[in-house]
Formats: structure tokens, C-alpha cells, sequence
């Protein structure tokens, strides 16, 4: 045992974990443990939140918590050290240990859309519209507080940022607030002394379609306002986006799943019995679309400008309601690969983790096509906006009872069928009518064909 007096305390940095391929940074939400305290192995550490899910960060091993690194409300890179830790041992204090990644925070000049150069960070980044046109980057928080307070991109281009590089960070935002100009509106932006990329200059020459500012809205003596969460903000951004992005379409066919509602019902207690998992209708649709998709690739497939690019995988999302009323989207990561049973059991560890707000970043990224059932609301069918950077989207309503013209030998019959509506929404830039109607027809057809003696 090493005496009381040799005892040392060995210090470790704990670094901002990767999250997913496309996940760089996240914010600092909340701080689980002060200075001082004491950790334990795998407790967690800190709140975070990115662009797609919130999530903690453990700590690696027990330990003191030695000093906090950032503050709550900071935007850090994957790699970066966000506090230190430390443990009694018994021996010199070695020192700090430190896993830092490769090229994080290193910087680099790309060009930008409007023709000018931005810094943007070696490895992933984030898209074009987080940098401003002199550079500057603006977090996803200080996005959702210009946003929500009407502040300018050229409002926030003149505020003097006080954090690393001169960005502006939470604070610098909201102690402008109150001395904000009277009537600051978004005006032209100012002019950089940046060097003008040529690869820029080609794309400078299309006409670029101004925006409109949102509809100021009254309000009356009773109104109730409610201030968005920050999911319900992004969720709100990522539609306007969509739309902005994709010139939608969407196709509707009704399809008869008679058979595979009664087969479902004639085997959905051996299924639990065996498997140990609930048998949904959503893996069976899965199924369908990933079959699908192997007939028709090119709706497995996202545009970079007027590039097409055709994904080698084929992962699906699922869109999940939490029980804040707000949506994620899991995704099924090669569902191609996965039978029945492997299809189930995906489905629902996804689904009632997302409902305990337990997904970690890397499970809701990678999506290559999505579905949404309306039918888990009661609805009939719905009009999906298509989940960006994917090109296609499909909503399956709810299975209803309903008289239906059979042909039988005997002639045109009517009978009591199970029937659902299978609502396709596309982007018409890649998806053509033609393409768009066919695949969710055969869908359909997939589903009406199956067999009352499928197995598992």
C-alpha cells in the first residue's frame, strides 16, 4: 500500500465524443456535476444537444471533477476537451492524458456560396447558412435566438463576438437585445475584404430568389404564447427547409391488405411467445419499401446541386412521436439485411428508446428514404414532407373496414375488405411522376400479395 503522503492526483480530459458521421459539434446544455464533485465510472457528466437528438456524455472512469472547460450554452467540436478529471493514485502524476482527434479545430478556406471564402473546419461541417458571409460561424442556439427575436443576419454580423475567433455566443445575443436599434431590419450585407473564390463565379450568374420575411401576426387580450423548445425549433427549420429545397409531389394509392391483417392476427401471439417481441404492422411495410427499393434504386438517392447521388445503402427511417408531441426520426441502419424477426426487434428498441429520449446522435443520421405511419393517429392518409437530404418520403394511414367490388369466378362481388392508403411524397427534380407513382404502387402490390402462410 503507497503511503498517505506519496498519494497524487492523475489528471484526464474528457473530449467531446463522436456522434455520427454527420454530427461536428454540439451544444452544452446542462452540467450534471460541479467542480469538485465526485464521478463514478460511466455516471454522466453533462447534458448535450445536438442538430438531431440529445444525448449525455459519460465520464470515462471515476474521478473528481477537476474543472469544467465550457459553459453551458457553448457549441463545441467533436474531439474538443470539454472538462478535466482526476484520481488518486499512487504513484508521480503522469501527465495529462489527452485522445484528441485528428485536425479538430484545425481551419481551412472553402468557398461559399455567395462567391466570398468562410473558414470551415477540417472533416464534417455543417451547412453553408451556419457561417455568415465574413465568416463568422453562428451556433445552432444563437440561430434559434436570432430567429425567434427577428434579429438580421446583418444584425448579427455587427455584434462583436466574444467567443473563440470572435464568435458570438448566448450572451453576446442577448445583452444586445435590449440595446437593439429601434426598427433593426435585414438589410444588404456588408461588404468583406474576403478573397473572391473562381469557383464561385459561375454559380454567381443565376438569379438567387430572395426569401420573404414571415407575416407579422397579431395578437388579442387572452392570447396565450407559447415559446417552441429547442426541438420544436429545429423541427420548424427543417420543414421551411424542405419545402424551400424540394418541389413536392405526392402520389396516393388505396391498397387491400386483407390477408395480411388476418395473418397478422392468426400468428401475432406465437410471434411474442417465440420472439419475445410485439409484431406491429411497421416491419412489414418496412419490408415492402426496402423491396421496393431494390426494384427502383433511384428513389434511394440524394442531390448535391446538379449531381444525383445513388446510395449504396438502403437505410430507413421511421418516424417515432415522443411524448412531448414532438417527432424524431430513428433510422434502420441496412434494413435490407434484416428478416421478419430481425426487422421487429429493430423496430421496437428503436421506438421505445426514442420514447425514453434515450437514442444516441448516430441512430438518427445516415437516413436514405423514410416512413410515417398517419395510421398510428387514426389518420386515413397524409401528405409527408420529405426528410432532407432524401429525396422521397412515404406515409401508410390507418387499416379501416370497408366494402369493396371483388372478382371472383363467379363474377364482381362486393365484400367487407381491410383497406389503408399509401400516400408517396417525392422530389420532383430527381423523382418523376412516373417513377414516384410506380413505387409506391408497388408497394401496394407487395402487400396485397401477402400470403396467409408467410412465415417468420
Amino acid at each position: 500500500m503507497p503511503e498517505k503522503g506519496c498519494e497524487t492526483m492523475s489528471q484526464i480530459d474528457i473530449l467531446l465524443p463522436k456522434m455520427g458521421e454527420s454530427v461536428a459539434e454540439a451544444t452544452i446544455i446542462k452540467w450534471l456535476k460541479n467542480e469538485g464533485d465526485r464521478v463514478e465510472a460511466d455516471e454522466p457528466l453533462v447534458e448535450i444537444a445536438t442538430d438531431k437528438v440529445d444525448s449525455e456524455v459519460p465520464a470515462p472512469e471515476a474521478g473528481i471533477v477537476l474543472k469544467r472547460l465550457v459553459n453551458e450554452g457553448d457549441v463545441v467540436k467533436v474531439g474538443q476537451p470539454i472538462a478535466q478529471i482526476g484520481s488518486a493514485v499512487g504513484a508521480a502524476a503522469p501527465a495529462p492524458v489527452t485522445t484528441a482527434a485528428t485536425g479538430v479545430g484545425a481551419q481551412t478556406l472553402i468557398p461559399s456560396g455567395n462567391g466570398r471564402s468562410a473558414p470551415a473546419s477540417v472533416g464534417p461541417s455543417g451547412p453553408v447558412e451556419r457561417n455568415g458571409p465574413s465568416g463568422k460561424f453562428y451556433s445552432p442556439l444563437v440561430r434559434n435566438i436570432a430567429q425567434s427575436e427577428g434579429v438580421s443576419l446583418q444584425e448579427l454580423e455587427a455584434i462583436a463576438g466574444s467567443g473563440q475567433g470572435g464568435r458570438v455566443t448566448k450572451k453576446d445575443i442577448l445583452d444586445y437585445l435590449p440595446n437593439r436599434a429601434p426598427g433593426a431590419t435585414a438589410g444588404p450585407l456588408p461588404a468583406t475584404n474576403a478573397p473572391i473564390s473562381p469557383v464561385a463565379t459561375t454559380a454567381a450568374t443565376a438569379p438567387v430568389a430572395t426569401p420573404q420575411a414571415a407575416p407579422t401576426v397579431a395578437t388579442s387580450p387572452g392570447d396565450e404564447l407559447i415559446e417552441m423548445d429547442r426541438m420544436r425549433k429545429l423541427i420548424a427549420d427543417h420543414m421551411v427547409m424542405s419545402k424551400r429545397t424540394s418541389p413536392h409531389v405526392t402520389s396516393f394509392v388505396e391498397a387491400d391488405v386483407t390477408n395480411l391483417w388476418l395473418w397478422r392476427e392468426r400468428i401475432k401471439k406465437a410471434f411474442e411467445q417465440r420472439e419475445g417481441e410485439k409484431l406491429t404492422f411497421t416491419p412489414v411495410f418496412i419490408m415492402a419499401i426496402v423491396q421496393a427499393i431494390k426494384e427502383m434504386p433511384m428513389v434511394n438517392v440524394q442531390v448535391d446541386g446538379y449531381t444525383i447521388i445513388k446510395k449504396r445503402d438502403i437505410n430507413i427511417g421511421m418516424a417515432a412521436a415522443m411524448p412531448n408531441g414532438n417527432l424524431i426520426v430513428p433510422v434502420i441502419k441496412n434494413a435490407d439485411q434484416l428478416n421478419l424477426v430481425g426487422m421487429a426487434r429493430k423496430v421496437n428498441d428503436l421506438a421505445n428508446r426514442a420514447r425514453l429520449g434515450k437514442l444516441l446522435p448516430d441512430e438518427i443520421s445516415g437516413g436514405t428514404y423514410t416512413v410515417t405511419n398517419v395510421g398510428t393517429f387514426g389518420n386515413v392518409l397524409g401528405t409527408p414532407v420529405i426528410n432532407q437530404p432524401q429525396v422521397a418520403i412515404m406515409a401508410t394511414g390507418a387499416i379501416r373496414k370497408k366494402p369493396a367490388v371483388i372478382e371472383t369466378p363467379q363474377g364482381d362481388m362486393i365484400a367487407i375488405r381491410h383497406q389503408m392508403f399509401l400516400s408517396h411524397s417525392y422530389d420532383h427534380r430527381v423523382v418523376d411522376g412516373a417513377l414516384g407513382g410506380r413505387f409506391v404502387r408497388r408497394v401496394a402490390d407487395i402487400l396485397e400479395a401477402w400470403s396467409m402462410d408467410q412465415g417468420y
